[in-house]
């Protein structure tokens, strides 16, 4: 399944197979067409109009947050923390996402991140967040965690949040564009107790 997921720079990742999903689609080189994307929340590195465009077809479904669906055109469904929703045989659980001592992600915004199924593994895509007491129900077998700071948690806080939920392996994002470095992605490394693939931008 590892092979399956692509870091498509910052926060953006696609999963191949059967389906094609993107999350947070933003800057793409490569204009694969989408059955699913998967938005996270209204920030223009998320929520890229333009990019999503590029890579919807007549039936793409796009799942995201009430604040995004008015921008938004074709089978769009508006979600919560909490919700869960099948799509062409995929389930997508809607799991919160937010900071906890930072002003960019407030809670009460709703805005969320993914627990995506695929081939049989668990998905989780973290979205822009602190290390929240929502991950104690969190069950993954691959976690795909923002390390760059600033926005969402840090290398060490990625870490922390990935030793508690002891998936098979861990993949670091949110970096190297806006805020984070490469540094960021090799410390997280460093100190995660479970195998972490820092995947090359494509």
């Amino acid at each position: 399944m590892l092979e399956k997921i692509s870091w498509l720079g910052h926060s953006s990742v696609k999963i191949g197979g059967d389906k094609i999903i993107y999350i947070d689609p933003w800057k793409l080189k490569d204009g694969e067409k989408a059955d699913i994307i998967l938005v996270s929340h209204s920030h223009g590195d998320h929520l890229s109009l333009e990019d999503i465009k590029k890579i919807s077809k007549e039936d793409t479904v796009i799942i995201t947050t009430p604040d995004c669906v008015s921008q938004l055109s074709g089978d769009v469904r508006a979600v919560k923390p909490g919700d869960e929703v099948t799509v062409s045989g995929i389930t997508i659980e809607v799991v919160a996402a937010y900071n906890k001592d930072k002003a960019f992600h407030p809670k009460a915004n709703n805005w969320i991140g993914f627990v995506v199924t695929v081939g049989g593994k668990r998905i989780y895509y973290c979205g822009d967040t602190d290390f929240i007491p929502e991950m104690d129900n969190i069950k993954a077998d691959i976690v795909i965690a923002p390390v760059g700071g600033t926005y969402t948690m840090t290398a060490e806080e990625a870490a922390e949040a990935v030793n508690f939920i002891k998936p098979e392996v861990a993949i670091p994002i949110h970096y190297d564009d806006i805020v984070g470095s490469i540094e960021d992605a090799k410390k997280f490394k460093e100190l995660c107790k479970v195998p972490v693939e820092i995947k090359p931008a494509v």
